[in-house]
């Protein structure tokens, strides 16, 4: 939670902190900051922006007393130019941008031929489909990766005071180069908003009865592609060598599905036999299950299996609140929630995920309490 302990012990350690950028990622640092204890004070171009942004609690609109630590939370495309103004004005301050490409950032860095010790890139691995301040978050970044990049320049100092400004937000430092986070990110990252894109694409010309069968699938597989298609450009474009890279192992892999869909329906009148293209089929779908298998569980841990059970909830206000409750007074830990409308009906299903062993116990509890099962 924000606030936690860890976070305001790491948020006192820090030196006043100067966001420049407040966007979804710099307001969400300026929340989380502030509400662990830090001075934090903030920066725009757009003057709405920022001064939404101090309205929402992110910090202050304050000219800064001498910031130690400068975040520079701007879309890549400008980041190298805001991080040497930062470096210039507060020659004190340790630096660092939270753009989701690295490489390409400290590229236009190193030509610039400044002293760029003081330096050092990183990247919360948080965010949203909407952006702007006002979808910003405190809790954004709790439990999750927020990756230090040290470069060759790098101070071990500039090191320290960046990982302390993650852990005050309460994510989970890790480190890697430059170049390995921009391949890491583009395969869990980049590509997988490529795709959603790409899917998402397909329906726009469907007509409105095809769409009203869309179920969760559909909108699991494409609830990233509402994402801002400018700032995209800018990511894909930052890092295009390492998710050109991916994509055309990925397009492989579509040729040689296309293809032995093709065979399959080669006859008009029934599915052919196409020796094979049935085995490129399953593969497919059997290397996805180990691709999957690797996501880790919570917090980092290793991959878990959940049971799913499912509950029937009114379409009314109120009844999520109630089962949660419900859920809690039962003593389970609830793993994950989905909820899942059904076309046209008052009612949906809640597909709360839960450790094997609290499945049967938990259906037990809420049969008890009156709710009804699906399945």
């Amino acid at each position: 939670m924000t606030g936690t302990p860890e976070a305001t012990r790491a948020a006192a350690a820090l030196p006043p902190v100067h966001v420049v950028g407040t966007g979804l990622i710099g307001t969400s640092i300026g929340l989380a900051l502030t509400s662990a204890g830090a001075r934090v004070t903030l920066a725009d171009q757009s003057e709405t922006s920022a001064a939404l942004a101090r309205d929402l609690g992110a910090g202050s609109l304050d000219a800064p007393a001498e910031p130690g630590l400068v975040v520079v939370a701007t879309p890549p495309d400008v980041a190298p130019r805001q991080v040497l103004a930062a470096l210039h004005q507060h020659p004190g301050a340790v630096v660092t941008d939270v753009a989701s490409v690295k490489q390409a950032i400290l590229r236009d860095l190193v030509r610039s031929g400044e002293d760029i010790g003081r330096y050092l890139g990183s990247h919360p691995m948080a965010g949203r489909e909407r952006s702007g301040a006002i979808s910003a978050r405190a809790d954004l970044f709790e439990g999750r990766a927020w990756v230090l990049c040290p470069h060759e320049a790098t101070t071990d100092a500039a090191v320290a005071a960046v990982a302390e400004l993650a852990r005050a937000t309460g994510a989970a430092v890790s480190t890697l180069s430059p170049a390995e986070h921009d391949a890491a990110v583009a395969a869990v990252s980049h590509v997988p908003q490529v795709a959603a894109s790409l899917v998402a694409a397909r329906l726009e010309p469907l007509a409105d009865e095809a769409l009203g069968l869309a179920g969760q699938g559909l909108r699991d597989v494409t609830r990233i592609a509402a994402s801002d298609p400018g700032l995209w450009t800018q990511i894909l474009a930052g890092n295009a060598p390492a998710v050109a890279r991916l994509l055309r192992e990925v397009a492989v892999d579509l040729t040689g599905l296309v293809e032995a869909l093709e065979a399959l329906g080669a006859d008009a009148d029934d599915v052919a036999d196409a020796p094979g293209a049935r085995a490129v089929l399953a593969r497919a779908v059997a290397a996805g299950n180990a691709g999957h298998a690797r996501i880790p569980g919570k917090h980092g841990a290793a991959p878990t299996s959940y049971e799913i059970v499912r509950v029937v909830v009114d379409d009314q206000p109120g009844q999520l609140a109630r089962l949660l409750a419900d859920i809690g007074e039962a003593g389970i830990n609830l793993e994950e929630l989905r909820l899942d409308h059904g076309l046209g009906l008052p009612f949906g299903v809640a597909e709360v995920s839960v450790l094997p062993a609290a499945a049967g116990p938990l259906g037990e509890a809420l049969t008890a309490l009156g709710w009804q099962l699906h399945g």
